[in-house]
């Protein structure tokens, strides 16, 4: 029986009835609705444009796929919209922060939630952290190019130069980021609209000077590493394609989430794959594939022809793009993370929020100086491990839940539906499986290890202490669905 009522514990799910209570709790546990449409749509294309079209499609061009890297980007942007109709779904049926996590707690039972939660606080803080030291390399070639000597201890983290003890650059940028998000969501989601504009009116120049200086002979042959090379050049930008699953995160702090939240993710999704397509086609056909430099793609393209002024306006804009990254990721980290102590998964301490500001300061600093921690001592390719299979376990967990929660409970009332049912979530899953496969051993064992402290503490703290533990005693609570 002690058994029988465990599994019954942990299966336990949130009652998709009562999921308004969200803004009916404490006041000092809730979050502000302020965010409209297209400040959401900002903030997902913030996270999904940045390294992907600046970093990684001259590196797949290069040496992966070559011109049939638009096929790639196009395989990707395919298979990441099975996964984002999902969270559209999700999205317009339960606006609650927490995403993929509250997603899975709702329709699959706690531990899966749980799971899924605890995988996305490591995966979202590391991706804040690598993006931060490849800001920081960009930043650091800058001040080499005006001629700033500047000291080998703040330039890497231990290991990766001489002399070096710190990447001073990239801590900073993650401090600054935890900061901006601490002024309230009004004010930074303001701030990151600007700079997702600049960003992509930074594209926009690219595509549109660039297109005049296309070689059609640049993109013969099409596929010189066969279709196979298109397929691998997609588990690779795959990685560049996603960042609506991070600003779902933030449906409590929209205006009108059941309506905007499922339109901010197909737009940002749409607006992106657009932007990388044209951008492919450019970079491709402004030089063969086998002389695109694989660090600085666009930037070297435009020097072969003659354009070198343009080439540095690319590198800052660059660094502006993936900067937005890091605030889409920082903020889905800390509306999980604040999510999750809310339903007493977590101490409630970390579910406080400003009392004017109305954001999870304790979460947002203690993620600040975590990521900050990474980025500075730790080499890029390290942090970058600890990076991927989190997401795609979301996008698995999600993909399956919209296909249960639909025959579960038909009846319920979906601001947007996932088309094709149940084709298009179960494409999501197999494509997310595939690319997990990729993934190298290492990357199983770090997941492995957070995986039983996971453990360790859900059944030591989160499984007795958790809402829907102290509601068990409490029958007219409603039934989950």
């Amino acid at each position: 029986m002690a058994r029988l009522r465990m599994g019954e514990g942990v299966l336990r799910r949130k009652p998709i009835e009562h999921i308004e209570e969200a803004d009916a709790g404490l006041e000092s546990e809730r979050l502000t609705r302020t965010l409209g449409l297209w400040q959401l749509t900002a903030i997902g294309v913030g996270g999904i444009i940045g390294a992907g079209i600046f970093t990684l499609a001259g590196t797949v061009a290069n040496g992966t796929a070559g011109p049939a890297v638009v096929v790639s980007f196009l395989i990707a942007g395919v298979a990441s919209a099975a996964a984002a109709l999902s969270y559209a779904e999700f999205a317009g049926l339960i606006p609650r922060a927490g995403s993929a996590y509250t997603y899975g707690y709702v329709v699959l039972g706690e531990l899966a939630g749980w799971f899924i939660g605890w995988d996305l606080l490591l995966e979202y803080t590391a991706i804040v952290a690598v993006v931060a030291i490849g800001i920081s390399g960009y930043f650091s070639f800058l001040l080499a190019e005006t001629g700033a000597d500047l000291p080998a201890w703040m330039l890497g983290a231990p290991g990766t130069g001489e002399g070096h003890r710190v990447d001073l650059f990239a801590a900073l940028l993650c401090l600054l980021i935890a900061y901006l998000l601490n002024l309230g969501i009004k004010n930074a989601a303001r701030f990151e609209t600007v700079v997702v504009v600049l960003k992509v009116l930074v594209v926009l120049l690219v595509i549109g000077v660039g297109v005049f200086h296309i070689n059609s002979a640049n993109y013969s042959p099409f596929f010189p590493f066969g279709i196979s090379g298109a397929f691998t050049g997609a588990a690779t930008v795959f990685f560049a394609v996603f960042g609506y699953d991070a600003m779902s995160t933030a449906a409590e702090e929209s205006k009108d989430a059941q309506r905007h939240m499922p339109k901010a993710i197909v737009y940002s999704l749409v607006i992106s794959m657009v932007l990388y397509v044209a951008a492919c086609l450019v970079l491709t056909g402004m030089q063969h594939y086998t002389e695109i430099d694989p660090e600085s793609g666009f930037s070297t393209a435009f020097k072969s022809v003659g354009l070198s002024g343009l080439a540095d306006i690319i590198a800052v804009g660059a660094i502006i793009g993936i900067l937005t990254v890091m605030f889409t990721f920082m903020l889905g980290v800390t509306r999980v993370w604040f999510a999750m102590s809310r339903d007493g998964l977590l101490p409630k301490w970390f579910a406080k929020t400003h009392p004017t500001r109305h954001v999870p300061t304790r979460v947002t600093w203690i993620v600040g100086f975590a990521s900050a921690a990474i980025a500075g001592f730790l080499p890029i390719g390290e942090a970058a491990e600890l990076t991927n299979i989190g997401i795609l376990l979301a996008f698995v967990v999600v993909c399956t839940a919209v296909i249960v929660l639909r025959y579960r409970r038909p009846d319920l009332p979906r601001t947007f539906r996932t088309p094709w049912m149940p084709f298009v979530p179960a494409l999501g899953v197999v494509f997310s499986l595939w690319l997990i496969t990729f993934l190298q051993w290492q990357t199983w064992v770090r997941f492995a290890v957070w995986f039983l402290v996971g453990l360790v503490i859900y059944f030591a703290y989160s499984y007795r202490r958790s809402e829907m533990a102290k509601a068990a005693a409490a029958p007219d609570r409603g039934t989950a669905p």
